[in-house]
């Protein structure tokens, strides 16, 4: 264990598998009290495990009351999040399409989750952390909200340009209250979700070709960006998106 995160309580949702299961696995390394956050309490639970610098917590980001009651039961219980990690999220596979074939139900659901679930969780975030003095809020992006990779993919790629444009609103209307907001933009990585929907390898090969590195990413590529931003070693970082793409989106 290192100390860089030591005396940080740190909230990440979406950690029951994955990539925010790695950032927290990471975290609880890093000498942080981890929260360990999924709406599917069983995986946070397990994901969790005998940490005690950790614990779980069910939250469905989607539903306002659930993350007001979920962050109201963290500060009752000593455990007001210092840094808070707005990852969950969905992709639907084989249902968000390009747009003259989408479906509004699809877009809908992926817009309460992605978009509008990382809205509560900021709000919350940001409101439990003003009278605390700041903190640091750090959003999941995606390269389709920032270029055309995810051109078949109208619900998704949208919600992750809405990401994008929130986590910068946010830095710049609580600068000046000590809170900061940064956007980590993973590229196309091998999580068991993915490996399991896109298996094709000639799929597989496609997307790599486009990757200047010449390989997918992994969940852990992405952790030492979301340890920096989590630490006091990023104080001067707000408002900015950290690509961590294998260059993807440099082309």
């Amino acid at each position: 264990m290192t100390d860089r995160l030591q005396h940080k309580t740190i909230l990440v949702t979406g950690a029951g598998s994955g990539i925010g299961r790695a950032i927290a696995d990471r975290f609880v390394t890093e000498g942080a009290r981890v929260v360990y956050s999924d709406r599917d309490h069983q995986a946070a639970t397990t994901a969790a495990g005998d940490h005690d610098r950790a614990r779980n917590l069910a939250l469905d980001i989607s539903d306002e009351a659930s993350v007001v009651e979920g962050f109201e039961k963290l500060i009752n219980d000593g455990w007001a999040p210092d840094v808070v990690v707005a990852n969950a999220g969905v992709q639907l596979f084989g249902q968000d399409a390009p747009i003259a074939d989408a479906s509004l139900e699809i877009w809908r659901k992926t817009i309460d989750i992605n978009l509008t679930g990382t809205f509560l969780t900021v709000r919350q975030a940001v409101r439990t952390m003003l009278p605390r003095g700041g903190g640091s809020i750090i959003l999941t992006g995606s390269p389709t909200g920032l270029n055309g990779e995810g051109r078949d993919f109208t619900a998704y790629s949208s919600s992750k340009a809405g990401i994008h444009g929130l986590g910068r609103a946010v830095a710049a209307a609580y600068a000046d209250r000590g809170i900061r907001v940064n956007t980590v933009v993973p590229g196309y990585t091998e999580t068991p979700l993915v490996t399991a929907i896109s298996g094709d390898p000639a799929e597989r090969a496609a997307i790599t070709s486009r990757i200047p590195l010449g390989r997918p990413g992994r969940a852990e590529d992405v952790v030492g960006v979301m340890v920096f931003l989590a630490s006091d070693e990023s104080s001067y970082a707000t408002g900015s998106i950290f690509r961590v793409d294998g260059g993807m989106t440099a082309l």
